[in-house]
């Protein structure tokens, strides 16, 4: 190799990228080893405390939702109405079991219900003896449900349905596999022509033999002759305090204690035209009467058999408090205007009092005769649905606030009008706000309410969530970033009164919107990692906020707060600080909990929670629901003075078990605010 004369500048070049080199490898290294500080003020009397509603649920009939959802009806269009009341109709997701040489299906308008018109004849052309002998499992009618009924082996379903007929009946009713060649379950009714010459209720009750997830409801006949159904529902026996909402689905709403339910949307309660809008009127009453409606904004029909009702006993089964949504006369592309408004006002009235009325009142004896005579705990109503912008809006909720205000002037009205950050042109007890962005600028967001006028209407923050590439269908990152915003708006507890997560669930055969908190089909079900955020503000609730700060030179990726609660069972105190490293390093954190007695943090029950991944667009699925779920260990260093490990990308719960001192005080001990 021959010798070369490098240039000075050359060597000067060399030795400044040097230098650089090794700067920027040392502040790696600091980066890498970041600390942090948290001071918390644990002493009596120095918190505030949180509102017992601040963290519940939004239910929209979105995704699928409700039917084929929550609500347990195994039938998909029960009533043959979702191919609209004009005949011949469509009968999807109904289909024909043989073929045109031995059953002709069509639809009519024979039904005996003056809602529900619609009703399906099938004639028979084949029979079990003569020429033209039917198949030998009959032939008939199929209903597959939404996407497959769970059918398990020694479980109970009510089948019912009408019938009529013009000779007498020979109807198998059965469970099947999705080929039909697996019989579940099976019964048959016999009636004569005189038992079914008018319209006659069947029952049945069916035990399954085996388990198929992807099976179907079949009504079936060799006997030849025109035979008319209608109204057909397939339950199970077994559902959530036998109200019919599907078990698996409330337990994973149950296991997050929320202290509220909105409900029912969202956009399907304005719908894209007025005229196809959910109304509460059409949704209560005898399933069979129901009209169902098909709901523009998603673009599927309901049966509504879920309806205003049910949606009122949900909430009590979840010791929730309602929150009802109701039509303002506006949809997303027609409205009424305010001098027109007054038979939505009354409608609005009409709702409060089936609610919550007296039972020998109009509406409340509608509610008692469902088997309901208590009213139910109805003291939030919001007013529309994100139509502030709408140029009839505010004299259309002028008009509901007045007569509301007379008639009821306990209930508090939500106003669709953000008041978060300028005051109100208009009365209301809350303003909704809400929020679906990415991941950086919600994490961001933990400071929205910072600054928020202390008097006047209370925020709710009825749906936020991160969406687009930042969220996929359900991704750490995007769960890391609510996290943060929750923590700002728990911090913000004195004017941010109740905050939910949407939507909040999907069925996996529909997904309308991604991401969602809860992920089912017809027999399992997971949750997204935003929801198991939702556990770490479970005792949230009802808590007490403590003084904390956060001192740290990386506080854009650090979040943090420290509340006060105790257990229901044994009155056991806890304080739980809960910290979000949003940063791509781990983070040294040292805890000071001061007011505290010496020794009165016990090592014993102390505990860490960490929602955490290898990567941060990680997700749970059906074959690995687990996959990004909190873990849980004993904190071993737990004292009031400590050092914790933050893990990058994080979110982490620390809970110390005090002594039976308790931290908790009323409203009138304080009302600061804390300064994270």
């Amino acid at each position: 190799m021959g010798y070369h004369k490098v240039p000075c500048s050359v060597l000067f070049l060399f030795l400044f990228i040097s230098v650089c080199f090794s700067y920027q490898c040392l502040a790696d290294g600091v980066e890498a080893n970041q600390t942090a500080q948290l001071l918390i003020d644990a002493s009596e009397g120095s918190g505030h405390p949180i509102p017992d509603t601040l963290f519940g649920i939004f239910f929209e009939e979105i995704n699928h939702a409700g039917a084929g959802g929550l609500w347990a009806e195994l039938v998909s269009n029960r009533g043959f109405e979702a191919g609209g009341s004009n005949i011949p109709s469509n009968i999807y997701p109904w289909s024909i079991i043989g073929d045109e040489s031995s059953l002709i299906v069509s639809t009519d308008r024979s039904s005996c219900f003056e809602r529900n018109k619609v009703a399906l004849r099938m004639e028979v052309l084949c029979d079990s003896e003569g020429t033209h002998i039917c198949p030998s499992g009959g032939v008939g009618i199929y209903n597959p449900g939404f996407w497959g009924m769970n059918i398990e082996q020694g479980k109970s379903y009510k089948v019912v349905f009408y019938v009529r007929s013009t000779a007498a009946v020979n109807i198998s009713v059965s469970f099947s596999g999705s080929n039909g060649l697996q019989t579940l379950a099976s019964a048959n009714i016999i009636a004569s022509a005189s038992d079914v010459s008018n319209w006659t209720k069947m029952e049945v009750l069916l035990e399954a033999k085996a388990t198929n997830q992807n099976s179907r409801l079949q009504l079936t006949t060799t006997k030849e002759g025109v035979i008319w159904f209608d109204q057909v529902s397939a339950m199970p026996l077994d559902t959530y305090k036998g109200h019919g909402f599907r078990n698996d689905l409330i337990e994973m709403l149950a296991d997050i204690k929320p202290r509220f339910i909105r409900f029912p949307g969202g956009c399907f309660v304005e719908g894209e035209w007025l005229r196809n809008a959910f109304r509460w009127k059409e949704s209560i009453g005898p399933w069979e009467e129901r009209p169902g409606h098909f709901g523009d904004v998603w673009m599927y029909w309901t049966d509504d058999g879920l309806g205003y009702f049910e949606f009122l006993q949900l909430a009590e089964d979840l010791d929730a408090l309602p929150i009802w949504v109701f039509n303002n006369g506006i949809s997303h592309n027609d409205q009424v205007d305010a001098s027109t408004i007054l038979p939505f006002v009354q409608e609005a009235l009409d709702g409060i009092e089936f609610a919550r009325g007296d039972p020998n009142s109009e509406w409340g004896a509608v509610r008692a005769a469902m088997g309901h005579p208590e009213p139910f705990d109805l003291r939030y109503v919001a007013i529309g649905n994100e139509d502030c912008g709408k140029k009839n809006y505010r004299g259309n909720y002028l008009k509901f606030y007045d007569a509301i205000r007379r008639a009821y002037p306990d209930i508090k009205m939500i106003s669709n009008c953000d008041g978060s950050s300028h005051q109100l042109d208009h009365p209301a007890d809350f303003y909704d706000f809400h929020v679906y962005t990415s991941a950086s600028n919600l994490f961001s967001m933990s400071h929205q309410f910072d600054h928020t006028s202390r008097t006047g209407p209370k925020a709710f923050v009825s749906e936020y969530a991160v969406t687009g590439k930042d969220a996929g269908t359900g991704s750490l990152l995007a769960a890391l970033a609510e996290a943060g915003f929750l923590i700002g708006l728990e911090k913000n507890s004195d004017v941010v009164q109740m905050a939910s997560y949407a939507p909040l669930f999907v069925n996996s055969n529909d997904r309308r919107w991604n991401p969602d908190a809860i992920v089912f089909d017809s027999y399992q079900v997971y949750g997204t990692p935003s929801y198991w955020v939702q556990h770490f503000f479970i005792e949230s609730s009802g808590a007490t906020l403590l003084n904390a700060t956060l001192q740290t030179n990386s506080s854009m990726s650090l979040v943090a707060s420290a509340i006060t609660w105790q257990t229901s069972k044994d009155d056991q105190t806890y304080i739980r600080i809960k910290v979000v490293n949003f940063g791509s390093n781990s983070v040294n954190l040292k805890i000071s909990v001061s007011g505290l007695d010496p020794n009165s943090v016990k090592l014993s029950g102390t505990k860490m929670t960490v929602l955490t991944s290898t990567n941060l667009m990680d997700e749970n699925s059906f074959k690995e629901p687990t996959k990004v779920v909190p873990t849980e260990s004993l904190l071993k260093n737990a004292d009031k003075e400590m050092t914790v490990q933050l893990s990058p990308h994080s979110f982490t719960s620390i809970d110390l078990l005090k002594e039976s001192v308790s931290l908790r005080i009323t409203e009138a001990d304080s009302t600061s605010v804390s300064s994270i």
